[in-house]
């Protein structure tokens, strides 16, 4: 497993989870938002265990991976700690559902009606009811999955009518830019979906949840609305 570079001693966890929390703050209230109401998801995809002690004594209390391997062998590593969730926010094999539904307390990539549909069948044999997002593909790249905008209206009613699922927001991943602005008009686009939504009575869900930002456009995804910002490398220090 690759790693980043903090394993060997070269980032300091703690300095950079209060920098970001200050980077949040700053981009709340530069448009009148209260920080309070965003949070970070650490981005742990090749981290390891040592490093996400460090980060959750340093603050950090959602633990978001992207693959399914690892976290099974970080999940017991760290154990049960007060606060602690686990998201999972890469995409999500067919074949690797059974064993990521009722492991992971929000799931940010849900990216169609089967796979939502499947995850409810899975989610019935459980007894539980599962939080996910809705990935949109703002962009409509054909390189990702996800619902488009125009059919969301249509999936969320149809999700609607699966009892154990919830779902709690939509989450997306812009084209790449160097610049953050240039993913500014994606976030934007998104928040507007959302708040066409907000106000919709469902059943088994609310739009509510934005999940959108990572470590170099964060500040950016939180001016737009984000509730959620997924950070790793700002955290952890460049993969090495």
């Amino acid at each position: 497993m690759a790693s980043f570079e903090e394993t060997a001693g070269s980032v300091n966890i703690a300095d950079n989870v209060q920098s970001i929390q200050e980077g949040i703050k700053q981009a709340a209230r530069r448009v009148g938002r209260d920080p309070s109401t965003i949070r970070c998801v650490a981005a742990t995809k090749t981290v390891s265990s040592g490093a996400l002690l460090r980060a959750y004594e340093a603050g950090v209390r959602i633990f978001g991976e992207n693959r399914l391997q690892e976290a099974q062998e970080k999940m017991p590593a760290i154990g049960i700690r007060q606060g602690l969730a686990w998201h999972f926010i890469g995409r999500m094999q067919s074949r690797k559902l059974k064993d990521i539904v009722g492991k992971f307390a929000l799931l940010h990539s849900v990216e169609s009606l089967e796979q939502a549909r499947k995850i409810e069948c899975i989610a019935e044999k459980f007894g539980i009811q599962q939080e996910i997002l809705l990935e949109v593909n703002v962009a409509g790249e054909s390189s990702k999955g996800g619902f488009s905008c125009t059919n969301m209206q249509d999936a969320l009613v149809q999700i609607d009518q699966l009892p154990h699922v919830a779902f709690r927001g939509l989450m997306t991943l812009p084209p790449f830019s160097d610049n953050p602005e240039g993913a500014r008009p994606y976030f934007s686009e998104l928040r507007q979906l959302r708040d066409s939504f907000v106000q919709q009575s469902f059943s088994h869900g609310r739009v509510e949840e934005l999940s959108m930002g990572m470590s170099h456009d964060y500040q950016v995804a939180i001016e737009e609305g984000a509730t959620m910002v997924r950070i790793g490398s700002a955290l952890f220090g460049k993969r090495a």
